[in-house]
């Protein structure tokens, strides 16, 4: 039976504020609620029990430990009427998947605070096709004030009980990601929904680039509450504006915009727990994991990392899933070169994917996919392959070995038996994550997960220009991109990429150089570029920081 919604002017009201629902969240289908585990529920303890009106019918409305049930009172008949079993079929939503609740009332003109109470709103989390969550409401209606107090207390209260939801965000925006549109995203979009969900937000704008990490490198984290220590942000003089207003607990932070802004803040957050822990910043080889909690908003042009965590690049996915508090660890990589740390990230490609993107930096004027495109053709049109020498560390799978690395210990040891391949490579990817995007709907490197522990090396040796094009095409279709006997894979744990030539690439004979500066190899390090002159040493670190984001085992594609 499909949900009807009542069209009088109807506001949800709470502690005398009117707070309107938003315009598109649905009704919830009862088709998606409807449990066969009658016996289950059965053994559930009972918390209240009463009488609503749901769509048209008045039903009988149970409330347990783990779910919201009900049923439509009907006429007694005779036994075995399958019309009347349909008819009266129970239905039900899970709790944890409600994250709001407010009181619902019929507002007139003249009425701006208050009115005519007409029962309860339930704002529930549902799951779409294509790995997209919505927000949907439920009407309990009931005229009674007394019954709706009991009922809305008894919510309020089981939604204070889940511990990983967040109370109050620190929102860092970057309003020139993707045409600008970050600051529109978040506002028509995203704040919204904070505000449903009762989450204190406060904003800042990224003014440049390194702005959060400047942000965030001098924060104190501090925490108490009651004698149990949580995170808690005690501000310095000189970044005291950045968290204004924060006064509450567990504070996570929250970036809006594409793969640079979010890669940037993730290694601000990882640097900070470095600074904490009183380690070495410039020398770490067993990172301590980030105190906080990262979410991710797609506002930029790509949002690989948004996406591989999400599944998909859906704004109220994202936003939904930090309010639900669905936090999970992901694997990230530190970049060093002569033993001293570059930067933490997730993926990285060397040859022609970061001198494409040493090309598109320099034609920032024009749009996002006008400039990457452009790039992509001027790259393959100048395809030159680089003399490399590439040693890495196979990923060893084995209980003790993962045991002894996950307590802290450092990856190279003389027990471990590294690899050394050498020639001539278009392009070397390495990546922690599975680098899901429009272009490449399966992945840059679809056999990794968040948090399996290992990279994906994937090289591609020097070839014909045409060969190296289907090898590009094949990353949007289906058919295997790496059937190609010029392209290799390895699953690490540690790599080195150490050029064999000096020159940063540059050749005399051309008239320009776009992609390098002198003695410097470009890299494309999440999307940020990075110049080096000399070897990098990436090494993978298992679980380091907490991202908002589904489980990918239901998330990616198969």
């Amino acid at each position: 039976m499909p949900w009807r919604r009542r069209r009088n002017r109807v506001s949800a009201l709470e502690g005398g504020r009117e707070e309107e629902a938003p315009p598109e969240a649905a009704a919830v289908p009862p088709a998606l609620l409807t449990s066969p585990q009658q016996t289950e529920a059965a053994a559930e303890r009972i918390l209240l029990r009463g009488i609503f009106e749901i769509g048209r019918d008045s039903c009988d409305v149970v409330l347990s430990e783990r779910a919201l049930r009900w049923r439509p009172i009907q006429p007694e008949r005779p036994a075995g009427d399958s019309k009347y079993d349909l008819l009266c079929k129970e239905e039900f939503i899970e709790l944890k998947d409600i994250f709001s609740v407010k009181l619902k009332r019929r507002c007139s003109v003249k009425q701006q605070r208050s009115g005519t109470l007409l029962g309860i709103t339930l704002f529930i989390c549902l799951k779409k096709e294509q790995n997209k969550l919505k927000n949907s409401t439920l009407d309990l209606i009931n005229l009674s004030e007394d019954h709706c107090d009991i009922w809305f207390r008894q919510f309020k209260k089981i939604l204070a009980g889940f511990p990983n939801r967040p109370k109050s965000l620190k929102i860092l925006l970057n309003p020139q990601s993707h045409k600008k549109e970050a600051t529109q995203v978040y506002y028509e979009k995203v704040e919204p929904l904070l505000k449903l969900a009762g989450i204190k937000t406060d904003v800042t704008i990224m003014e440049y680039e390194g702005h959060a990490l400047s942000l965030l490198k001098e924060c104190e984290l501090q925490g108490f509450d009651g004698g149990h220590r949580k995170p808690l942000f005690v501000i310095h003089w000189s970044v005291q504006r950045l968290f204004t207003g924060m006064q509450t607990l567990e504070p996570s932070v929250v970036c809006v915009g594409g793969d640079g802004s979010a890669s940037e803040v993730a290694h601000a957050l990882l640097l900070r727990a470095q600074k904490n822990a009183g380690m070495e910043t410039d020398r770490i080889l067993t990172p301590v994991r980030a105190q906080l909690p990262l979410g991710l908003i797609p506002a930029g042009s790509t949002n690989v990392l948004a996406h591989s965590l999400h599944g998909v690049p859906h704004v109220i996915t994202a936003t939904l899933h930090i309010i639900m508090g669905h936090v999970q660890l992901v694997d990230v990589c530190t970049f060093s070169t002569a033993g001293k740390l570059l930067r933490f990230g997730f993926s990285a490609m060397f040859g022609f994917g970061g001198r494409t993107l040493a090309l598109a930096e320099k034609y920032r004027w024009m749009s996002p996919n006008q400039r990457r495109d452009f790039a992509v053709v001027k790259a393959l049109a100048k395809l030159k392959a680089e003399d490399c020498e590439i040693s890495f560390l196979p990923f060893n799978s084995s209980d003790d070995v993962q045991e002894r690395r996950a307590q802290g210990s450092p990856k190279s040891d003389c027990n471990d038996q590294w690899q050394m391949i050498q020639g001539q490579f278009l392009n070397v990817s390495i990546m922690a994550i599975p680098c899901l995007c429009s272009v490449a709907p399966r992945g840059l490197a679809p056999n990794t997960r968040l948090n399996n522990g290992s990279m994906a090396l994937i090289i591609a040796r020097n070839t014909s220009r045409p060969e190296f094009i289907k090898h590009l095409k094949r990353y949007a279709s289906v058919k295997n991109q790496f059937n190609f006997p010029f392209v290799e894979t390895y699953t690490v744990e540690e790599v080195k990429v150490h050029p064999r030539n000096n020159t940063g690439g540059y050749n005399p004979e051309e008239e320009e150089d776009e992609t390098a500066s002198e003695n410097c190899f470009p890299w494309n390090v999440d999307g940020d570029l990075m110049e080096v002159a000399s070897e990098v040493h990436i090494r993978l670190h298992p679980r380091l920081i907490s991202l908002y984001g589904g489980s990918m085992e239901e998330m990616i594609p198969k």
